[in-house]
């Protein structure tokens, strides 16, 4: 008896010790997160990264979000520590986190390394294609201590990510503008996510090549360009009216002026998959019209 009492007390202990393990990994700035033990308080510093935290089994240790954290519902009655591109830095620190998952591109440098100079940890999270989003999930999961969630996420994003490049290969390409925003004319170049998805779907984005990841574009460079599709991930549905008066663009010739969901598109987490499906049926639809 006395024996048997011994092993399970060596259990606890062992699983008292690997649950406060320190945890490590590397984020998407090549920075190595080291902290103590698996977060029990954790900071979302932008709507992707709010996503990405529930996907890795992680929404209960979340304590804030940044605006527009819409997704899943339980994000919404969270407490706002302001937007990505201006953190609430006081409230952030009322919340005693012991991890920041933020945005490498769209948070502020200067906010971030404040953070980090006041003691807390900051992953920073900055997928530029689906392989990284499945990897930001597992990473994530690690040092909220919720891996095993983590790693079903991740893999049934790879398989359903599988199963999708398998159906659409071999497509004919469609020449596509992808828009952002209207005024000023804004669109997406080949390093950013959803360039990954146009390109599963087939499509080949015209304003691809550019430097800037969100470049500002002309109308003439886009009626030069005369794309066979347009896509535009503004909410609202009369977004594309401007292109409507340019009868010698392709797209407006076929009817090929989509709209999509932003926040499924525009955000590089787990629902990326099921808005890259919603666009490949539209360019589907499209290669149907050249018939037309």
């Amino acid at each position: 008896m006395r024996r048997l009492a011994a092993t399970v007390l060596l259990v606890m202990l062992f699983i008292s010790c690997v649950a406060h393990a320190a945890v490590s990994v590397t984020d998407d700035g090549g920075t190595v997160i080291t902290i103590k033990k698996p977060a029990a308080r954790i900071v979302s510093a932008a709507p992707h990264t709010t996503e990405l935290l529930f996907a890795a089994g992680a929404g209960a240790a979340i304590v804030g979000v940044s605006a527009y954290s819409d997704f899943p519902a339980q994000a919404k009655r969270l407490t706002s520590v302001g937007n990505s591109a201006r953190l609430d830095l006081e409230r952030i620190i009322d919340l005693r986190p012991d991890l920041v998952v933020a945005w490498k591109s769209g948070n502020s440098a200067r906010q971030i390394a404040r953070l980090r100079q006041l003691g807390i940890a900051v992953f920073e999270s900055e997928p530029g294609d689906f392989a990284a989003v499945a990897s930001n999930i597992e990473r994530i999961a690690t040092l909220a201590g919720t891996s095993a969630q983590g790693k079903a996420a991740a893999t049934t994003f790879r398989q359903q990510l599988a199963t999708m490049r398998q159906h659409f290969a071999s497509r004919s390409t469609v020449r596509v503008f992808y828009q952002i925003w209207p005024s000023p004319l804004m669109t997406l170049n080949h390093a950013h996510l959803v360039s990954q998805a146009l390109t599963l779907c087939g499509a080949n984005n015209i304003f691809g090549a550019l430097p800037q990841l969100a470049p500002t574009v002309g109308v003439e460079a886009v009626i030069a360009a005369n794309p066979e599709a347009i896509f535009i991930s503004d909410e609202r549905t009369d977004a594309g009216n401007i292109w409507q008066r340019f009868t010698q663009l392709q797209a407006v010739q076929k009817k090929n002026i989509f709209n999509v969901n932003g926040t499924l598109m525009n955000r590089a987490g787990p629902r990326l998959l099921e808005g890259t499906a919603q666009l490949c049926e539209k360019l589907e639809l499209a290669r149907q019209r050249r018939t037309d």
